[in-house]
């Protein structure tokens, strides 16, 4: 039989989903993926902005402890779903667009030992260090105790996280959003009403401050989770879960992934992280608040570039997996300029309306100049931001991380050491924020021009 004839039986043998992700026509393919997943990102976004909105209720205070704990908790989110996440569903991509339908079954296995082995670690080390970590970042008073009673309850259940998108990310390698985006929709609508309740208490239920913002989001998270296990188990998933012995050749078949986009998730958070500890050494607290508060919306387009990244995981994924690189470059080139021009949107709107942001949360005056400043610089660059990310998870799904690796390095040096510099010279929050805008730019702009040079298809 010869090789055209091989693929051509493989490929009728493949589901209905994969052989999608193989044949259909890009923008509507990637739009059809992507909807439910930017649905599902947009709703874990906005569990942030209601605990948010229901912590700053409780004072300044409250809010800086929160600003001080978001970096830490996002990147626990970005390494789960969007690092090593993203391993797993690459892994389980070019598994089923290699026809390899046995090999993506044992990887859900290799999953969830990989995540839940990590969930448990973060546990450990936050809970170890958490005290000291947020100092560092300039907590002090009521915004360090805030910081550590919110801490203390959701890194203590650190392992549901890593579980519930270790699921998620198996149904993503499949071409399968809808049900993690469900799953998670369903937890969103529960912490609403759930999240004042514990945080405030009423009738029977005591009021428990900031820490029942913690317990809420531990509960939902339980409750996500149970959906899409109960899903995978029950059949209806193209994966079958099924228990097995543990390979090597698995676990590194995701950790090459997953560990290479760990690290550049660590330099993204990095550069929150020391930002906060630069503008709390050179302002103080209330400041903090205001970056933190503003830097909340750049975060959140993390989520909201995953709803598009996951998507291209599976799709370029699956398309390397089965030999068609032109195919896979296209599509990872025009999700790129799908993700520009969304975060470019949100950036220009916060430059212009800066306050329309920041006041839904506190009017500290220290506290809304800072942050203005920061989204008046930035704001315009965000684009750049969500180009960047988009093509780093397109990379996931292609398995080479190296220039993502780098660019993110170029971004962390010119932010931070560059940012240091500017603030230790001029003394203006404003050079640091210009700083951080340049860097942005840099970080887009390189791995664009790096992945379509083709620096996926260099010989290894």
């Amino acid at each position: 039989m010869s090789t055209l004839a091989a693929t051509a039986a493989d490929r009728a043998a493949m589901s209905p989903r994969t052989r999608l992700l193989l044949e259909g026509r890009i923008v509507p393919t990637l739009l059809l993926l992507a909807w439910p997943n930017i649905l599902v990102m947009l709703a874990q976004a906005s569990t942030g902005l209601v605990e948010t909105w229901f912590v700053s209720r409780l004072g300044t205070d409250a809010l800086a402890g929160m600003a001080l704990v978001f970096p830490g908790y996002m990147m626990m989110q970005m390494l789960s779903a969007g690092a090593v996440g993203g391993g797993i569903s690459s892994a389980i991509a070019r598994a089923l667009g290699g026809g390899r339908r046995t090999d993506a079954d044992a990887l859900v296995l290799h999953a969830i030992v990989i995540n839940g082995l990590l969930g448990l670690l973060f546990t450990v080390l936050v809970l170890a260090f958490g005290r000291p970590l947020y100092a560092a970042m300039g907590g002090t008073g009521g915004s360090l105790d805030a910081a550590l009673e919110y801490s203390n309850v959701v890194f203590a259940f650190a392992w549901l996280m890593w579980l519930m998108n270790a699921l998620a990310s198996v149904l993503r390698g499949t071409g399968n959003m809808l049900v993690p985006s469900v799953a998670i929709c369903v937890g969103f609508v529960l912490l609403v009403p759930l999240s004042p309740l514990l945080i405030f208490g009423w009738g029977a239920v005591p009021a428990m401050g900031i820490a029942g913002g913690g317990y809420a989001v531990v509960i939902t998270l339980a409750l996500s989770t149970a959906i899409m296990a109960w899903y995978l188990w029950s059949g209806r998933a193209v994966v079958r879960p099924r228990l097995c012995r543990l390979h090597s050749a698995f676990f590194v078949d995701i950790l090459r992934v997953g560990a290479v986009g760990s690290v550049s998730t660590l330099q993204t958070t990095l550069v929150f992280v020391l930002t906060t500890a630069l503008v709390g050494a050179a302002v103080g607290p209330e400041a903090v608040a205001g970056y933190g508060t503003a830097s909340r919306l750049e975060y959140l387009l993390i989520p909201l570039v995953f709803g598009l990244g996951a998507p291209l995981v599976a799709l370029v994924g699956t398309n390397i997996g089965a030999g068609q690189r032109e195919r896979a470059l296209r599509i990872a080139l025009t999700g790129g300029a799908i993700a520009f021009v969304a975060t470019e949107a949100v950036g220009l709107a916060a430059a212009i309306w800066p306050h329309a942001w920041l006041e839904l949360f506190d009017r500290d005056p220290l506290m809304i100049e800072t942050g203005a400043a920061y989204l008046r610089f930035v704001g315009p660059t965000f684009g750049f931001f969500g180009l960047g990310l988009a093509l780093y998870f397109a990379s996931q799904g292609a398995g080479r991380l190296a220039w993502p690796l780098l660019s993110g390095f170029l971004r962390l040096v010119v932010a931070i050491g560059g940012g240091w510099l500017a603030l230790r010279l001029t003394g203006s929050l404003h050079a640091l924020f210009a700083a951080l805008a340049v860097a942005l730019v840099i970080y887009g702009a390189s791995l664009t021009l790096a992945i379509r040079s083709g620096v996926w298809f260099d010989r290894r």
